[in-house]
């Protein structure tokens, strides 16, 4: 094993594997310095291509965050006292080209295409993350909004989104005021692999995997005892089981896309 001359704790390291979901803020605002300083860091996050095909719509309006709470089922969005929507944006994109005369039709445009679908949400989620991190680095805490696409459409709607945008996820922060438990994480052997992924006649992988399993079982099951003792959750695999056969039909986002003018089928 090659070691390091690295220090491999630092603040930014530290930051990172302490990060944890916060649902309960302080009643105290996001001062405005610090609100343009996590923008501008989720600025300077990668982009694919430099598009920055991404934007962020800042939520101000009670009656609006009230409606993303209704949405998302999570009364809690309404109390985040900085809460933005982030959004794949290539309606900007679209308006510059356009602008300056480029030849394209509905059917050829990059833009609309399943890959530049795919890299606007990816820009999303690398920005978020930088955000996020920042946020976190400050002594803030966040949470990932992903229950607001469970009405795409109303969401759109709320939030006037424009053709050739889509929402991605929500972010909220906020000063802590609660302190969870760091959810357990998989053995790396798990989730890292050397050249290619195993191969499914592995047997030495698969039996070291369902070991790790076992063990993982075990120790999320540990956490949501510790975490809701009142309200016992299943083993991580249970939680798998239970996931795999959820009817999320009503959750579809290629009707909404097409709706957006996005053409996920090239």
């Amino acid at each position: 094993m090659i070691m390091s001359e690295y220090t491999l704790q630092n603040s930014t390291i530290t930051t990172l594997l302490e990060r944890r979901s916060i649902r309960q803020w302080a009643d105290e605002p996001i001062p405005d310095d610090v609100i343009e300083t996590l923008q501008s860091v989720a600025q300077h996050a990668p982009t694919s291509e430099f598009l920055n095909d991404w934007s962020a719509i800042r939520i101000t309006d009670p009656n609006v965050a009230a409606q993303l709470a209704e949405i998302g089922n999570q009364p809690y969005i309404a109390q985040a006292p900085l809460l933005y929507v982030f959004v794949a944006d290539e309606h900007r994109n679209m308006q510059i080209a356009q602008s300056h005369d480029a030849e394209f039709t509905e059917d050829t445009v990059s833009f609309t295409s399943s890959y530049r679908f795919v890299q606007a949400h990816n820009d999303v989620i690398l920005a978020m993350h930088a955000m996020e991190t920042a946020a976190n680095s400050l002594g803030l805490g966040c949470v990932y909004l992903g229950s607001i696409l469970n009405n795409i459409d109303k969401l759109i709607e709320i939030l006037h989104l424009p053709k050739y945008t889509f929402p991605v996820l929500g972010l909220a922060i906020g000063k802590p005021a609660q302190e969870p438990m760091i959810k357990p994480r998989m053995s790396q052997s798990m989730q890292f692999f050397e050249n290619h992924y195993p191969e499914a006649d592995d047997t030495q992988f698969t039996q070291q995997l369902n070991e790790n399993l076992a063990d993982f079982d075990k120790r999320v099951h540990q956490y949501y005892d510790l975490r809701h003792a009142d309200r016992p959750v299943a083993a991580f695999s249970d939680q798998v089981v239970k996931n795999a056969q959820k009817d999320l039909s009503k959750k579809n986002i290629t009707t909404p896309a097409a709706a957006q003018g996005f053409q996920l089928n090239r």
